[in-house]
């Protein structure tokens, strides 16, 4: 039995209440999972201050250095790692003042991208076109609509020219997909805060359970701060999230869903225009359900997946997302 079955009714209401206010909102008027609409807070004085600073860092493995203000550039993209990846087209690499962030700065130039935005490393060309189009066109928004790294999609990266985005796709379609998140169950994780659109340990560490939320953080911040795109992120998922994402993905319980390799693939690495999602942010696959599910995204392959979304719960989209993160890319 349980151990929650064990307790009187009025703990296991409060508990599942505790737990159903942790998976939404932590921001004022959001109605959004907050860990995975992770919104910025407002900027203070002192992280203003901050940019000022003109010192050089540095990262490991890198000859390079950056000031903070190279670093929060959207148009010049902190490369720390250059011969690890091919040749950044300008558009990647500096993108268009005003119009055009560089691709890179937010989805790093290897392509691995950070738990607020997409990993297009090993995307197909014509997927990721497709969905520049669909920003473009308005029927790929974001259920949250203070979240700001989708909105710079919209506002901003749907403005590229069609050759802006050939180029750019190509570049991000032949980078090498690699492990980038260690996936983790647990009952109890640090407790952290939203910066940097995403969410980062508290100083001082402490603990606390974890509910009914995916907490993805850096490995290691101040590298994550720096936009090192040779540090990835660990991801907390609840315990028996992976067994119960894994019958999800493979099965579909009884009609909940679909199995995902009918469409996504053999390991679910993805199948023509059908985008790879094996080892993908699990932060960034919820949302992405989300969307779907709630209409937001409602472009052609989105609502070919509406159909097989709507009746998961979050405690689904968690399972499976936690599940899809844990494989190998």
């Amino acid at each position: 039995m349980s151990r929650y079955r064990r307790l009187p009714l009025v703990v296991v209401t409060m508990l599942a209440l505790v737990f159903a206010l942790l998976a939404i909102a932590q921001n004022p008027g959001q109605v959004t999972p907050y860990w995975a609409y992770a919104v910025n807070p407002a900027v203070t004085a002192s992280e203003t201050a901050k940019q000022s600073d003109t010192t050089l860092k540095h990262v490991p493995g890198s000859a390079f250095g950056f000031t903070l203000a190279q670093t929060k550039d959207l148009f010049i993209v902190p490369d720390w790692h250059p011969g690890s990846h091919p040749p950044m087209p300008e558009i990647v690499a500096r993108g268009r003042k005003p119009d055009v962030f560089a691709c890179a700065y937010c989805h790093l130039p290897n392509g691995q991208g950070r738990p607020e935005n997409s990993s297009l490393a090993g995307l197909s060309a014509g997927y990721i076109a497709a969905q520049l189009r669909d920003f473009r066109s308005g029927v790929r928004k974001c259920s949250e609509p203070t979240f700001k790294p989708a909105e710079n999609m919209i506002t901003h990266e749907a403005l590229a020219t069609d050759e802006e985005i050939r180029v750019a796709a190509l570049y991000f379609e032949h980078l090498e997909r690699k492990p980038w998140i260690r996936v983790v169950e647990t009952n109890t994780v640090p407790t952290t805060h939203v910066a940097g659109w995403m969410l980062v340990p508290n100083n001082p560490p402490a603990t606390e359970a974890i509910g009914r939320r995916i907490i993805e953080t850096p490995e290691d911040l101040e590298r994550t701060e720096l936009r090192d795109d040779a540090s990835g992120f660990v991801a907390y998922v609840p315990e028996g999230s992976l067994q119960r994402g894994k019958l999800l993905v493979t099965t579909g319980v009884g009609g909940v869903t679909v199995p995902c390799a009918k469409c996504h693939g053999p390991g679910l690495r993805g199948s023509g225009n059908v985008p790879r999602i094996a080892g993908r942010s699990p932060s960034y696959l919820v949302r992405q359900l989300y969307d779907i599910k709630s209409g937001a995204r409602s472009g052609v392959l989105s609502r070919q997946m509406r159909p097989q979304v709507l009746k998961l719960s979050l405690d689904d989209m968690i399972a499976i997302a936690g599940y899809v993160a844990s494989l190998k890319p």
